[in-house]
């Protein structure tokens, strides 16, 4: 699947549909994928760092029961902040990261466990990611992840021909 930011912003362009991003681990990194393409504004609506968990719930909408329940770190917390920010600025789509970057656990979780979500018209889809390297490479390799989930989407949602 396409992770060069350019392809998801010709995709999204094309398609007359716009994105947000909600980050945790990556701290805006995604976001800054997008928004780095020349003519990214047709489709890059916002997002929305959500670092500290009171903003995922304050901000994103993610019920502190699901934390209390599930805890950040997971596809369910994933999934709620990529439906917080889609509702929350209004966009077609939107994508979530959470999870841990290192170089310490968090929540019982190594470094490199990663959740990606991707909201969108027909659904949420979470992917689990068990990742490698230092902070700085489980954050690239995550935003690529979420860009490929995201690319996933808008290609079986491509209308037929004829």
């Amino acid at each position: 699947m396409a992770t060069d930011p350019r392809q998801i912003v010709a995709l999204l362009t094309a398609r007359d549909a716009t994105v947000a991003t909600a980050e945790s681990l990556t701290g805006g990194r995604l976001a800054a994928s997008l928004t780095s393409v020349p003519g990214a504004s047709a489709c890059v609506t916002g997002g929305v760092v959500a670092y500290a968990t009171h903003v995922k719930v304050d901000v994103l909408g993610v019920p502190a029961d699901l934390v209390a329940e599930h805890g950040v770190v997971s596809g369910e917390c994933a999934a709620a902040m990529a439906t917080g920010v889609r509702d929350l600025l209004g966009t077609t789509y939107a994508m979530a990261t959470t999870g841990v970057a290192g170089p310490d656990q968090q929540e019982g979780h190594p470094a490199g466990h990663v959740w990606v979500a991707v909201a969108g018209p027909d659904g949420v889809e979470t992917r689990l990611l068990t990742l490698t390297g230092d902070r700085s490479a489980v954050q690239e390799a995550t935003c690529r992840h979420a860009l490929s989930v995201l690319a996933g989407m808008l290609t079986r949602e491509e209308p037929a021909l004829g």
